[in-house]
Formats: structure tokens, C-alpha cells, sequence
């Protein structure tokens, strides 16, 4: 996976490549797809989600620009996979869930493997999670029409917000930073992910 998926398709960040090798990732899909669990490409995990495929997982990792030191709220806990390469490289980590089956498994298999300073939270992600605002980083880990007002208010100036943005069937993946209020995107590859259900996000079905 780090050879051929990561470093072969220019991932450079070095702690983003330690931290995709420490975590394992077999812990975070179904038993019956875990022999599948390093292929490159996203896994269903259900409920109507996935994980993303690693290649994803870690280049939105790395725009993220992470120090080590950077508050971080993460939209769409999922599998946890994403929360727990957060956990190896900010300095706090804050994720919400729609979900309470998704955010129950999450927190169980984080737990058994050491993760004890998270905060995991049930809500509308597409509203972030004001309370704690602002935030050095925000990751969206499903696509949105556009990027919510509410997350990129609670990010804090300077700060870097990455997520996928377009219809449903087709994205790009964007790392805004905010300048001087104002959002600067830089486009890093297309991209299909599940959509942001929520307020500002796309409306849930039925």
C-alpha cells in the first residue's frame, strides 16, 4: 500500500506515510472484507457508508498540513479509519457522526486500540460543531454541493478546511484555506464520495 498506492502516486508527507503504516487498517472494515482491506479502493461498511480507499484517505491527510499540534474536527467519524491517522498527527481530534451505529463501532475498535483522547459526537455535520470552535483544520468526509457556511465559520483564520465538493455523482476535492476570511481553494483531484446529509448539507431520504 505505502510503495505502490502512496508514495507511487505522490504522497511525500512523512508523517502522513508513518501514520497510514502504524494504523491497521484491517481493524476498521467488516471481517468478511478484510482481505480486501489494503486494495485501493473505498470499502462498504455499512449503513450506507464506506471507507475511503487509502490513496484518498492519505492526500487529504497531507493537505491538511498538520504539525502536530492542530485542534481538528473531522465530519463523518465512519469507520474511525480517518479519525485514528487524525489522532497519530494533530494535537486533538474531534469527530462527528450522523450515525449511532457507525459512531458505537467507531469508538469500540478505537478504544482496543489505544485511542483514548478523542471525542466522538453524534450530530448534524454539516453543521460542524460550534461548541468547540474555532478549529486549526477541518476534514469533510463526504461531498457536499458546496462547502457549508457553517464549517468554514468555525474555522479559525489560516486555517486549512478539506473536503469534496460537487453533485452528487462527481467531486472535486478541495483544500480551502481561509484568508483574511475568505476562502482560497486549491483543487487536489476528482474524486466520488458519499453525500453530507444535514442541514447545510444534501437533504436525507424519506
Amino acid at each position: 500500500m505505502l510503495r505502490k498506492q502512496l508514495r507511487g502516486r505522490g504522497i511525500r508527507d512523512r508523517r502522513v506515510l508513518g501514520a497510514m503504516a502504524k494504523v491497521p487498517r484491517e481493524r476498521f472494515v467488516p471481517e468478511d472484507g478484510r482481505s480486501d482491506a489494503y486494495s485501493d479502493r473505498a470499502l462498504a461498511i455499512g449503513w450506507g457508508q464506506t471507507i475511503s480507499q487509502p490513496y484518498i484517505v492519505a492526500l487529504m491527510t497531507e493537505a491538511l498540513e498538520l504539525s502536530g499540534t492542530e485542534k481538528v474536527l473531522e465530519i463523518g467519524t465512519g469507520s474511525g479509519y480517518q479519525t485514528a491517522i487524525l489522532a497519530e498527527l494533530a494535537g486533538q481530534v474531534i469527530s462527528v457522526e450522523r450515525c449511532p451505529e457507525l459512531s458505537a463501532g467507531a469508538a469500540t475498535v478505537l478504544a482496543g486500540l489505544g485511542y483514548a483522547g478523542l471525542a466522538l459526537k453524534l450530530g448534524d455535520g454539516s453543521l460542524g460543531w460550534p461548541g468547540e470552535a474555532p478549529f486549526d483544520r477541518i476534514i469533510v468526509t463526504a461531498a457536499a454541493a458546496e462547502c457549508p457556511s457553517s464549517l468554514f465559520g468555525q474555522l479559525q483564520e489560516g486555517g486549512i478546511l478539506v473536503i469534496p465538493v460537487g453533485p452528487q455523482d462527481y467531486q472535486t476535492l478541495q483544500a480551502i484555506r481561509k484568508v483574511d476570511g475568505s476562502p482560497q481553494p486549491r483543487t487536489l483531484s476528482p474524486c466520488r464520495f458519499v453525500p453530507l446529509l444535514g442541514a447545510q448539507g444534501w437533504p436525507a431520504a424519506g
